[in-house]
C-alpha cells in the first residue's frame, strides 16, 4: 500500500460528526488531520467514493473553532474493531482553510 496522503498529518484526537450522504450522522473520533483530509473512525465501514460531511472543533490560538467541511471518503480500514476512515477535503471556504492553516502550524 504506496501512502496517498499530500501533505503532512498531525496527531489530532477529538469527537467528530460523520453525515453522509443518504446516513444519518454518526459519532466518531478524529485521530490525524493535514492540510488535504483527516482520518476519523466510527463503528460501521464508509465506502470509498462516498461524499458528505465531516465537523469537528480546532483548536486556534486558545479558542475552539467549528469546523465543517464537504469531503470524500479515500479509504475505509477495519482497525481494533472500529472503521478507520480517510478523508480527503473537498473545496474548503477560506475561513475553514485559515482555521485549519494555523491550526497546523
Amino acid at each position: 500500500m504506496t501512502e496517498q496522503r499530500q501533505s503532512a498529518r498531525k496527531i489530532f484526537k477529538v469527537k467528530a460528526i460523520v453525515a453522509m450522504e443518504g446516513r444519518p450522522p454518526v459519532l466518531g473520533h478524529t485521530t490525524d488531520i493535514g492540510a488535504n483530509g483527516v482520518s476519523i473512525t466510527v463503528p460501521n465501514p464508509l465506502q470509498a467514493g462516498q461524499a458528505g460531511l465531516v465537523s469537528f472543533d480546532l483548536l486556534v490560538d486558545g479558542k475552539s473553532v467549528p469546523l465543517q467541511a464537504r469531503s470524500k471518503v479515500m479509504y475505509s480500514i477495519l482497525s481494533h474493531g472500529e472503521f478507520k476512515v480517510g478523508f480527503q477535503f473537498l473545496h474548503l471556504d477560506l475561513a475553514a482553510m485559515s482555521q485549519l492553516t494555523r491550526f497546523l502550524r
